[in-house]
């Protein structure tokens, strides 16, 4: 049976990326306007918890005089980490949701925060729903994630801007794409910003079918130009990772469009002349789209009706253009999902003449879980 009154926490985990606030205020309102519940907002993940931290979170609390900002801002206001000593301190993190006093914790996250949370809600007893986020779009059931259609926006609108400045030049732009060990994003955003190649590290490819690609584009259509797409999760032609080390020693993904333009200058004797563009972060950043703005306030939603039901360890997902719920371990032991190289989309990009590496090999296996973003 339901209670009658209930205080419940939400946290945001992980890589920011746009629609979060979206799904915090679908919490917040549907929480307190049709349950009177309280909400209590993390801050910073399993940190707050760590902290024992909470912020009041009212539906009049997050306007500006009347207006509500959270449907248009990026980021998240209780802020997010995707690091920490959350194995070695698990214990005191599970006793800060009984010192919030939480009856239920409602996450928002990609498949690693997801499995995280879980197995701590597992071990310490907590009333769990998760809510899947990530630009990479690799969060297995669901169909979309929150934050996957503004990134692909942000790109294809950086992709145009681009093609007309290679075009005024005969460059090759080569544009390094979010995409650790996926290439959902520069897939989607490739075939809807016009690319003529895309590279994704699920597909094979060889600089000569590169190659191959640029010289039709100027014998046959007179083009001197090109828009390469490639993920960061690709791999060099003899299969390794490009990465660096940061200042903090972790390993991060960066260097393939490099890689990519230097081959292909090497590759043409330098009669090619490439450039490269690296978006970063900018692609978690800005205004989210509306299907992301409909998608977070859906899932935050029913989010809170999983609570009111009692159904916990679930998350809600988005199939078929309609909100459902799977368990978190089934999303966590099918995550993440990959791009198929012989899904429709991968088919239709070759279809309007994309080269997407070769058809011939095997696919080299994506280097799961050991970069930091």
């Amino acid at each position: 049976m339901t209670k009658t009154h209930q205080r419940i926490g939400i946290l945001t985990s992980g890589g920011d990326c746009p629609g979060l606030n979206a799904a915090i205020r679908a919490v917040v309102s549907h929480a307190t306007l049709t349950f009177g519940w309280e909400v209590l907002g993390i801050p910073y993940a399993t940190q707050g918890l760590l902290d024992r931290k909470a912020v009041a979170l009212t539906v009049h609390g997050l306007d500006m005089r009347g207006i509500d900002p959270l449907l248009s801002t990026g980021g998240t206001i209780l802020g997010s980490i995707n690091r920490g000593p959350t194995e070695a301190r698990a214990d005191e993190i599970i006793e800060g949701y009984r010192a919030l006093d939480l009856d239920a914790l409602i996450g928002i996250g990609g498949d690693g925060s997801l499995a995280i949370l879980s197995q701590l809600a597992r071990k310490g007893g907590w009333n769990f729903v998760g809510i899947p986020k990530t630009i990479d779009n690799d969060v297995a059931v669901t169909e979309r994630s929150i934050g996957f259609d503004t990134a692909v926006n942000t790109l294809v609108d950086a992709l145009h801007k681009l093609s007309y400045t290679a075009a005024s030049h005969d460059r090759v732009m080569v544009v390094e794409t979010m995409g650790r060990d996926s290439g959902h994003l520069a897939l989607h955003a490739g075939i809807a910003g016009g690319a003529d190649v895309i590279l994704i590290p699920e597909i094979p490819y060889t600089i000569g079918g590169v190659r191959k690609k640029l010289d039709e584009l100027r014998d046959r259509w007179g083009h001197r130009f090109a828009i390469v797409v490639v993920a960061e999760g690709a791999k060099t032609l003899s299969g390794e990772s490009r990465a660096y080390t940061d200042a903090q020693g972790e390993i991060r993904l960066r260097g393939i469009g490099n890689y990519i333009a230097d081959e292909i200058c090497r590759y043409t004797k330098n009669t090619i002349e490439a450039r490269v563009t690296v978006l970063g972060h900018v692609q978690r950043g800005g205004t989210p789209s509306a299907f992301d703005r409909v998608l977070a306030s859906a899932l935050g939603k029913a989010a809170v009706d999983l609570v009111a039901d009692e159904r916990f360890g679930q998350v809600v997902v988005w199939k078929n253009g309609e909100v459902a719920d799977v368990s978190i371990a089934e999303v966590c032991a099918q995550s993440p999902t990959y791009v198929d190289p012989q899904s429709c989309l991968v088919k239709t990009a070759r279809g309007l003449g994309i080269y997407m590496g070769e058809l011939n090999t095997t696919a080299i296996a994506p280097l799961v879980g050991s970069i930091a973003r």
